[in-house]
């Protein structure tokens, strides 16, 4: 009775948003001005005489150009050039190079038209503290954890965007705290004159005093060491880049990742690496496929992202996994200011007979479900599933006292949600978990905040199939 009390609830919650007023925006960003011609019917063809592009300063103008899909002297319909200058506006800000982007027609001479791309550069260099939560979600560190400012990471963390222009990106991390860690990142996406191939390269090193070293009862069990490091780890990496359009994007990946654990991690949790050893060393191949078509990639409204990837992790006994990972988000406007979501993700390692360090499955990242945040489940498979609804509630601007008019306001979105997410994992050799092999569902309603740079608040109230029931924070992505 309880159960079918609880989905009721929320299939009223869902009706109140697709019932719901109001008109949802082309683009999560400010729409800018609107797309006007001067008469004419929608099947009157235009010559684009002119693409003007304005506001950049260190970003270079091909990098922008490659995200219009129209080009000088191309002959179009008025049906099919708005539609292209839509696309233009979100393919250009979802570059994540800039805080503003508006495309529009700035003059009409007959059926010669001049296009207008104006666009404001995100800051691009944070030499910044770096605080963080080493647990898996706020909620652990604040409840099971009670606030211990011993679980957290801090230290400097430089991060260069766009750092010759070409939508490039250096970080150098130099972390302390729960664990310590040094590492640099190099990303040049756009690494020849087509603009099509490019490469990622970087290394890392940490050492931390507390370890994860298995589950029981579906919660994560820790050991600490205050006088040496129960774990060490580096790793390096090269992948190779390659986006031949702009929606579909490729990588191909090799790593190389050096790991020794403490005598007494062994002795608690034999499994933790294949064949109770303590040291293990590994080569690791990759494969990777990213597909954007969605009007905002952080907090999309409408269209489809999906992930599909193959990774070889290690070529011995001690180390042996194919893993075979899919993701994909699916988002659908239904009337004014709302939208329906369908989310899913799946992931298989062979051969099932893995270590622990193989089998962290749900819960231990950003595959999640919603409401089943203090546990974890672990197995070598599993499929998880999310429908949400959402009503956009109102937008605002911020005014700050900062002088640069790209900054002078803060826009903020705020969204309701109603909410359902199920799953199934299968796990061998999962000792003593209670939700392996298992069908899982849970529910709630939430709030999400947009604002600038990509940040997504996420306030949610959820339950689940235990009787549980809590507030929860998030801010990271989805899958």
């Amino acid at each position: 009775m309880k159960y079918f009390v609880r989905q009721l609830f929320v299939c009223i919650c869902s009706g109140m948003f697709f019932c719901a007023a109001g008109q949802m925006d082309s683009s999560i960003i400010a729409p800018g001005a609107e797309i006007q011609f001067n008469g004419d019917s929608d099947s009157t063809i235009y010559m684009v005489a002119d693409i003007n592009i304005t506001g950049y300063k260190r970003t270079k103008p091909y990098i922008i150009e490659r995200e219009i899909p129209v080009k000088q002297g191309q002959y179009l319909s008025k049906t099919d050039l708005k539609a292209k200058l839509l696309l233009a506006r979100q393919q250009v800000m979802n570059t994540a190079l800039f805080v503003y982007v508006n495309v529009y027609i700035a003059e009409q001479k007959g059926n010669l038209l001049f296009i207008n791309v104006d666009v404001k550069e995100r800051w691009y260099f944070f030499p910044i503290p770096y605080f963080s939560l080493i647990d898996r979600n706020f909620n652990q560190w604040w409840v099971e954890q009670k606030r211990d400012f011993n679980r957290t990471n801090y230290g400097l963390k430089f991060l260069q965007q766009n750092v010759s222009g070409r939508n490039d990106e250096l970080q150098v991390w130099f972390i302390n705290g729960y664990s310590r860690q040094v590492s640099l990142r190099y990303v040049q996406p756009f690494a020849d004159k087509s603009l099509k191939h490019g490469f990622n390269i970087g290394f890392g090193y940490a050492m931390q005093r507390e370890l994860n070293y298995g589950s029981v009862m579906n919660k994560q069990v820790f050991f600490k060491d205050e006088q040496n490091f129960v774990r060490k780890n580096f790793r390096v990496d090269a992948s190779y880049l390659y986006r031949p359009a702009i929606k579909a994007r490729h990588s191909f990946r090799i790593g190389y990742t050096s790991e020794s654990l403490l005598d007494t991690i062994v002795k608690l949790n034999p499994n933790y690496f294949e064949n109770g050893i303590s040291k293990i060393n590994f080569l690791e191949i990759g494969y990777g496929l990213q597909y954007f078509n969605v009007d905002y990639i952080p907090y999309p409204t409408r269209g489809l992202i999906a992930n599909a990837s193959f990774t070889k992790k290690g070529f011995s006994k001690n180390m042996n996994a194919w893993i075979f990972q899919a993701s994909g988000t699916y988002t659908i406007p239904l009337r004014k200011k709302t939208l329906l979501q369908f989310q899913g993700v799946g992931s298989l390692s062979l051969p099932l007979d893995q270590p622990y360090y193989n089998q962290r499955l749900f819960g231990y990242g950003e595959m999640y479900m919603r409401g089943l945040e203090y546990y974890v489940v672990d197995g070598v498979a599993g499929i998880m599933g999310r429908v949400t609804g959402k009503q956009e509630l109102f937008s605002i601007r911020v005014r700050t006292l900062l002088k640069n008019p790209a900054y002078r306001q803060v826009p903020f979105r705020f969204f309701i949600k109603a909410y359902g997410d199920a799953g199934y994992a299968y796990g061998r050799n999962t000792g003593s978990s209670t939700l392996t092999h298992k069908p899982l569902r849970t529910w709630g309603v939430g709030l999400d905040i947009i604002t600038i740079y990509d940040v997504v608040f996420k306030l949610e109230y959820s339950f689940n199939q235990l009787g549980d029931r809590g507030f929860y924070f998030h801010t990271r992505e989805d899958f």
